[in-house]
């Protein structure tokens, strides 16, 4: 499979396209990147450009983008609706393909260090990039913007950056980079003029304030269209719904007489995050995935189980254990999805609709996580194949196979880790269907339980099996310790649900 990294920079212009073309041409000058998407908005003076590849080369990419929009933009000049700190004011990555988070994590670092290095702009790390808590939300990093940080960062040592002298370029200002999830740049406008009405909807729904764990939001005027907006940055679609935002701001403007006038995606979008509007909206309680044509016909040219199957009893090394253990984990979560939909709904159990509701919603994205782990732990055993193979003539030579294979071996436990506590917190959740799933199929929640637990076993045997070369003695002896933790919770979690299923079966 192909190793693909998406990076989706944001820059502080939204009003000259010729300078953003400038910046999309510096990306395109790199082989092996794809431009996907970039969009501009002019009362925000910010766009924000999409494109995928392989990690180096979007790595290499991001940096020439931000190199240039450094060279063309001014925010001494810059006025805008939207918070901003730099010319290139945040750069993620997102793992897609073949890639981990920790690698993406790498990247982010070695793609902050060299802007400060070669560029003289301050950076800053942010989300699961972060280097300590405060640094996780983007809000506390940009607090003050860019004419407070040129003071601050001088004078406060909790501002100081993750790289680079505490001194904001004098144009181009600070940078934050980061690795996160997909996330959903998404806008409700509202029929009225008074940006307080926009501004108190963004307070309802926004998690600092109280709302929705996973949506940042800001009230802003909208002056080209002659009203106000909500804008929203949905940081996890599978646990924070589009669809349930989408209303509470409806509900929340009704309250001051205002109604909407339209919303828009800005920029790309999961698929998974427009299945779920599909369903609430329409109220399909038996929709799938499946039932998607693009995807039956991408799944008829990509293989299926059998495929899968094939290569599992190869000659091969890979895809093993670590592999099927991801794809026990994708069946647990199917199964559970189809006791949730053969229960939501349906006669004499009403009253468990909303309760199931978003255990249902949630274990969709939850099956195309195992399924992208299937793919990480092959990756991972690739890597691990690559480093026994370094030259070990010299000394030196064999130092160096050593550390890249203690390396390697961290990364490949590191996979299955990730593996058995998305099957333990799937499990977690899991208890609504158990306990309140339709009754003539219960057992399917029963062998859903039992696929979890073999996903998180089978997991744990490939941590385990790779602990003993790993030199890192902290990580081994942390590993360890989460293990025995989450293995004793995993068989209470277990014993209890089984012996729920035989008691509704009984």
């Amino acid at each position: 499979m192909r190793r693909l990294v998406e990076c989706i920079p944001n820059f502080s212009e939204g009003r000259r396209p010729e300078v953003v073309d400038q910046i999309v041409a510096a990306i395109k000058s790199v082989s092996g990147v794809s431009m996907l998407d970039h969009e501009m908005d002019a009362d925000h003076n910010r766009a924000v450009l999409s494109f995928v590849g392989d990690p180096e080369a979007v790595l290499e990419a991001a940096f020439r983008s931000v190199k240039r929009g450094s060279e063309l933009i001014d925010l001494n000049k810059h006025q805008g609706e939207h918070p901003r700190m730099g010319a290139a004011d945040v750069v993620p990555f997102v793992p897609i393909t073949g890639v981990t988070q920790a690698e993406c994590i790498e990247l982010a670092k070695r793609l902050a260090k060299r802007i400060a290095d070669e560029l003289s702009i301050p950076t800053y790390l942010y989300e699961l990039a972060a280097t300590r808590p405060d640094r996780v939300d983007l809000a506390n990093i940009r607090r003050g913007e860019f004419e407070g940080l040129r003071l601050a960062i001088k004078s406060d040592p909790d501002r100081a950056p993750d790289f680079g002298r505490p001194e904001v370029h004098p144009t181009a200002g600070a940078t934050v980079v980061g690795v996160r999830a997909p996330l959903i740049a998404y806008n409700v406008n509202l029929a009225t003029t008074d940006v307080n009405v926009a501004r108190r909807v963004a307070k309802a729904i926004r998690s600092r304030s109280g709302g929705y764990r996973y949506a940042k939001a800001l009230g802003f005027e909208v002056k080209e269209k002659g009203c106000v907006q909500v804008s929203i940055n949905m940081t996890d679609y599978t646990k924070t719904p589009l669809y349930r935002v989408f209303e509470t701001v409806k509900r929340e403007a009704e309250r001051w007489g205002v109604g909407v006038l339209e919303s828009e995606i800005v920029g790309l979008v999961p698929q998974g995050a427009l299945n779920s509007c599909a369903r609430f909206y329409l109220q399909l309680n038996s929709f799938s995935r499946d039932q998607i044509l693009e995807n039956r016909l991408g799944g008829s040219e990509s293989g299926g189980l059998a495929d899968f199957l094939n290569e599992v009893a190869s000659s091969a090394p890979t895809p093993g254990g670590g592999s099927a253990a991801a794809v026990n984990g994708a069946i647990g979560a199917a199964l559970l999805t189809m006791v949730a939909k053969l229960t939501i709904g349906k006669k004499g159990y009403e009253e468990f609709d909303e309760v199931l509701a978003p255990v249902r919603d949630r274990l969709v994205a939850v099956r195309e996580r195992f399924l992208a782990l299937e793919q990480e732990d092959a990756e991972a055993f690739k890597r691990v194949m690559v480093a026994y193979k370094l030259p070990k003539m010299t000394v030196e030579e064999k130092e160096k196979r050593t550390a890249a294979i203690s390396d390697a071996l961290k990364g490949a436990a590191e996979v299955p880790m990730r593996t058995l506590q998305l099957a333990l917190d799937t499990l977690r959740s899991a208890r609504p269907i158990v306990e309140h799933g339709n009754a003539n199929s219960i057992s399917d929640a029963g062998v859903a339980t039992m696929n979890l637990d073999v996903a998180f076993r089978a997991a744990r045997l490939n941590v385990l099996t790779n602990l003993p070369s790993i030199k890192e003695a902290a990580f081994v002896s942390e590993t360890r310790s989460a293990l025995d933790e989450m293995t004793a919770e995993m068989k209470r979690l277990v014993d209890g649900y089984l012996a729920t299923v035989a008691d509704r079966m009984a």
